[in-house]
């Protein structure tokens, strides 16, 4: 994984998983952490960013998705456990197969990333604003129903 220590900070490449579906995100929650997220992981070196994104939420949900185009590309910096972070995030829309098991109801539904638990839910998108949504951008990012490309730098208090 593309991820290493350089001073005060750890720098990670990340690529995430946007799936929408009648109106909704698909959002998940790390095991111990009080926020969501989007769905996705850090690079592996040689890999491209898409394939990243399907490689996570098969590892994660044993899903496949399809990555239809990049939305946002994320300087994202914020304190995560007490350490600072340097994250460029690759945003990609992305789609569940249409037999998926994510689609026929809101969940929850579990996944796992190594021996952490993870719960994926499905958000309205109208009502993000309410949600401890990390990075918070997402919020508003979402909220759009264009959904046009975007570089966003993104600077986020303190996350947990």
């Amino acid at each position: 994984m593309i991820s290493f220590d350089a001073d005060t900070h750890r720098f990670n490449l990340r690529a995430a998983a946007v799936v929408l579906h009648e109106g909704a995100v698909l959002l998940h929650r790390i095991e111990g952490d009080p926020f969501w997220s989007v769905p996705g992981g850090r690079v592996e070196p040689g890999e491209t960013a898409a394939a990243a994104v399907v490689r996570e939420l098969q590892e994660e949900l044993a899903e496949t998705v399809h990555c239809e185009r990049m939305l946002w590309v994320v300087e994202n910096f914020f304190n995560h456990r007490g350490r600072e972070h340097h994250e460029i995030g690759l945003y990609f829309l992305a789609e569940l197969s249409p037999g998926s098991r994510l689609l026929a109801g809101p969940g929850p539904f579990m996944g796992s990333e190594g021996e952490l638990a993870l719960t994926f839910e499905w958000f309205d998108c109208a009502r993000l604003g309410k949600l401890d949504i990390r990075p918070s951008f997402l919020a508003r990012a979402l909220a759009s129903p264009a959904l046009p490309f975007e570089h966003v730098v993104h600077h986020e208090r303190e996350t947990a």
